[in-house]
């Protein structure tokens, strides 16, 4: 057994902590917008089952990897794989995954702080009443008029970065805990209230046949889709879970533990899902996913429904709840590798990181408006261009940092990060870290992680590049 490590960042209270940290970095705007449509597309009950079992075999495995390494080195994810890598007699540039991921999350903090700001305008919108009797040409172009407007786009991602950087700069107990533990009981109390209102609309069993009507023929055509949620939902590949599992209490289970996550993650979608629907069928709407259905189709459907405009207040203030909740966790890996490494306080190495990442968010803030034409990676008949102004293809700032992050970089990370605990640290380690009861239970568990998880992270890459 490796000698017992202590963080010097602090430590969760207790693997409840750890729980609420874990879901609250896992639960955002995905869960919303795109998991309960994708399951009432995709076959309901069919969808949901085959997705829990994606989850089961690929992004459980990959968040047990990344806590118990994060748990059994003790530091940042840069420094804990450098350490456990030589631990092992194993090259230390396996850390260079951890640093690509630390990167990824900071990159995907920059333009998330940007879309989460939107949620900050309607919560606005909706305590002023501006949704009131909307039509759908009147919600576009509400839309349409935040998006165009940089001024007003810089002011919600600059709140939104420092709300982000007020929880980290506090430190992991005073910070991140104290927070999360009333970020995370917040978020659950107004689903439960938005559920409750879904209820009395006189729809709710149409929303919950969408959600669940059972139709296997349809699965067929969401397999992938159902792979590749099941991974990039629990917030794996960037060392956020890495950093979390290095603050949880050794007795802790990690595998009780990271179960219950994705419990948690998988409810509360499908919670989302069974309150907005409702309100969306009441309204006379067709359901939709993406930014769309948030900001687009929802307003409307509020904005048309007895005390709708009460119940998008709550609505957007649980995505804003939501997004901070994850946001902390993208910039947290970050800041624990420079306090490490150079010795500044957590207060100083988070104001320069996220005004960093406020810095590359201005770049998804301008490509909605004035910098719309600058567009990136294009390949014309003249040949390839890495940026060039007014071409018809490529893509511009925001989806070329998007496509970098989601179908590059954390399939990578998540594939290092799963093959480190499994062929790097070896059984032994891994058998100490996850002190389960039952033999043959660890035997499965450890075949998941150096074998049926890389495999589905491959398929999830190979996917994702061909879109």
């Amino acid at each position: 057994m490796a000698k017992d490590k202590v963080s010097i960042h602090g430590a969760w209270a207790s693997r409840w902590v750890f729980i609420l940290a874990a879901t609250g970095s896992a639960v955002g705007l995905g869960n919303i917008w795109k998991f309960p449509y994708m399951t009432g597309v995709y076959g309901g009950g069919a969808f949901v089952a085959m997705y829990l079992l994606c989850i089961a075999l690929v992004g459980l495995p990959i968040m047990l990897a990344e806590t118990l390494i994060g748990r059994r080195g003790r530091q940042s994810p840069v420094n804990a794989m450098k350490a456990l890598a030589v631990e092992a007699g194993a090259s230390r540039h396996w850390s260079l995954a951890a640093l690509i991921g630390m990167v990824a999350a900071l990159l995907i903090l920059s333009f998330y702080s940007v879309v989460a700001g939107w949620s900050l305008d309607y919560i606005v919108g909706m305590g002023r009443g501006a949704f009131g009797g909307i039509t759908a040409e009147g919600a576009g172009a509400a839309f349409g008029g935040l998006t165009d407007d940089p001024w007003r786009l810089t002011l919600w991602h600059t709140l939104f970065m420092v709300l982000t950087a007020v929880v980290i700069g506090r430190g992991v107990v005073a910070g991140l805990e104290r927070s999360l533990r009333i970020m995370m009981p917040l978020l659950f109390g107004l689903l439960v209230v938005l559920l409750g209102y879904s209820l009395t609309t006189g729809y709710f069993m149409q929303g919950f046949d969408f959600l669940f009507h059972f139709d296997p023929d349809k699965v067929r055509g969401g397999i992938l889709a159902a792979m590749g949620h099941a991974f990039f939902t629990l917030s794996v590949g960037v060392g956020s879970i890495m950093v979390y599992g290095a603050y949880m209490p050794k007795n802790a289970s990690i595998g009780g533990t990271v179960l219950a996550v994705g419990l948690l993650d998988t409810l509360v979608a499908l919670t989302a899902g069974l309150a907005l629907f409702p309100i969306v069928f009441a309204a006379g709407l067709e359901p939709g996913g993406g930014p769309g259905l948030m900001f687009v189709t929802l307003p409307i459907a509020f904005g048309n429904v007895a005390f709708g405009q009460a119940m998008g207040l709550v609505f957007f203030v649980l995505v804003a709840v939501a997004a901070w909740s994850s946001s902390i966790s993208m910039l947290e890996p970050a800041v624990a590798y420079f306090v490490e490494r150079t010795g500044r306080s957590r207060a100083q190495v988070t104001s320069v990181l996220a005004l960093l990442c406020w810095l590359v968010g201005m770049g998804t803030v301008l490509s909605f408006n004035v910098g719309a034409e600058a567009k990136f990676f294009v390949f014309g008949d003249d040949g390839f261009h890495l940026f060039q102004w007014g071409a018809e293809g490529g893509r511009n700032f925001f989806d070329s940092v998007d496509y970098l992050t989601s179908r590059i970089l954390l399939p990578l990370g998540g594939l290092a990060f799963v093959l480190f605990a499994g062929w790097v640290l070896g059984r032994e380690a891994v058998r100490d870290e996850l002190s389960m009861r039952y033999p043959r239970l660890f035997t499965l568990v450890f075949w998941l992680i150096r074998i049926v998880a890389p495999l589905g992270v491959l398929i999830v890459f190979v996917a994702e590049l061909t879109k």
